[in-house]
Formats: structure tokens, C-alpha cells, sequence
């Protein structure tokens, strides 16, 4: 393990830092009332993926390592607005939500987020690290039978990142890490609302075959990019540095 962070940690050098290439910004739809595109100077990266897919890991290594070649950060994810989070938190704890009241929470998370958080520090030149975006929220909300028209107008307030990954692992994977590290399933992420089944394992198989599905067609509309998540944390982690790299150089 800590042959592996050591190799990792190699990468990073004061000749390899990059100053970021200013380039366009754009929002999926009506964006923000009185936001200047052009003002926002930093990058928004963002990582997507499945709980066990390795995400969280690939933000914290991925911030380590902007921060030791001098970009300043900052991150963001679901369930991190000080508006709605402790509320939405506990509505799901109760496992009561009907759907279009989970959409509408998850929505105002991430608007105010964007308002109060990602659109500010990428005016101040940050690099801004999103720990999931509109895609997850989305493609939830499909899979659970929303019309995908109204969920694109809802989100069209959303900026446009700069680069998208999508970490992807497959169900039967994600089964096994998932109880792994947690010896259970979650209530929502195995989809149990939507009464696919009474077996939770059966059921978590099922919704996350679903969700790669939708992450499939969005991916059509979105453009992100697929990475194989099944490999090593440092394998996952070198792809992403040379992709962000570029990104960064503006190409």
C-alpha cells in the first residue's frame, strides 16, 4: 500500500504544473440570472459513478495531488447544501419520500450548491472537484420513471463542467464492495422504493443495471467520458491525472 501511494505521489512535480488555459463556459439551459460566463476563470471537474465504484477515493487522491502542484481546490457533492442537506438527509433516513418531493430535495441541493459554492470559486480561478453532479440526479430520477423533459428544464441552470468521468464498474462488482465495506446494502441505492423485488441483493443487481443504462443514454446527450473503475485505485488515478492535465492545458 504505501509502495503504491509513493509511485503515485512521483507524479507530481513543479515542472509538470500547469496553468490553466482560461476556455468558454457554457449552461445546459437558462442558467443563472446575472451570471457572466466569462467571468469564471476556474475548472469544474467532475466525477461520477456508483457508491462502490471508488469515486470518493479518486476526489481525495485527485485533490492531493492538484494541491501539491499549487491549484487550490474546492469540492463539492450531494447532500452538501447548508440549505436542504440535514433535511434531506433525515426525509430519507424515514424512507418516506414519494418521488417528485426526492427530486425537488435533490434539486435544491444542488442549485444552491451552485450558487453559493461552484459558480463563486470558480470566479476566483479555483478548481472546483464535484463528488457527483446532475448526471447521478438524473439518471436516478429516469430510472424511477420522471419525464426526462422536465428534468432537463430543471436543470438547466447546471454550468456545463469542463470534464466529466464516469467511473464504471459493474453491478456485480459493486455488490461486492459495497458489502465490503459496509456488510449491508443501502435502502435507496438498491432501489428498494421501486419494489423491484423483495430480496435486497436482487434488487440492488437489478437498479444498478438500470442506472448504468441511463448513464449510457445521458452519456449521448452529455458527452462524459467512461473509465474502467474495476482496475487498481492508482491505475483509476494515473488516467484521470493525464486527462485533467489536458483539460487544464485546455485541449
Amino acid at each position: 500500500m504505501t509502495t503504491k501511494k509513493r509511485k503515485s505521489r512521483r507524479r507530481i512535480s513543479r515542472r509538470d504544473v500547469i496553468v490553466p488555459t482560461p476556455t468558454p463556459k457554457s449552461f445546459y439551459g437558462h442558467g443563472i440570472p446575472g451570471v457572466d460566463s466569462e467571468q469564471l476563470k476556474g475548472k469544474l471537474i467532475v466525477v461520477e459513478g456508483s457508491d462502490g465504484s471508488g469515486r470518493s477515493t479518486q476526489i481525495a487522491m485527485l485533490v492531493e495531488w492538484l494541491e501539491a502542484s499549487g491549484h487550490a481546490t474546492v469540492q463539492v457533492g450531494l447532500k452538501r447544501s447548508t440549505l436542504v442537506s440535514e433535511e434531506l438527509e433525515e426525509a430519507k433516513n424515514g424512507n418516506i419520500l414519494n418521488r417528485k418531493t426526492l427530486s425537488l430535495f435533490y434539486a435544491t441541493d444542488f442549485a444552491d450548491q451552485l450558487e453559493n459554492a461552484i459558480l463563486p470559486a470558480l470566479r476566483a480561478g479555483l478548481m472546483v472537484l464535484a463528488d457527483r453532479y446532475i448526471y447521478t440526479l438524473m439518471a436516478r430520477d429516469l430510472v424511477r420513471g420522471q419525464d426526462e423533459s422536465w428534468l432537463k428544464n430543471m436543470y438547466g441552470i447546471a454550468l456545463a463542467p469542463d470534464a466529466v468521468f464516469y467511473l464504471q464498474v459493474s453491478p456485480e462488482e459493486l455488490l461486492q464492495r459495497n458489502l465490503a465495506k459496509n456488510n449491508t446494502l443501502d435502502f435507496w441505492e438498491s432501489g428498494m422504493d421501486l419494489g423491484l423485488t423483495s430480496d435486497m441483493f436482487d434488487s440492488f443487481l437489478e437498479y444498478q443495471t438500470r442506472m448504468a443504462a441511463q448513464f449510457q443514454r445521458l452519456r449521448e446527450t452529455y458527452g462524459f467520458t467512461i473509465v474502467n473503475g474495476a482496475r487498481s485505485a492508482d491505475d483509476v488515478n494515473a488516467e484521470l491525472q493525464a486527462k485533467i492535465e489536458s483539460v487544464l492545458a485546455g485541449s
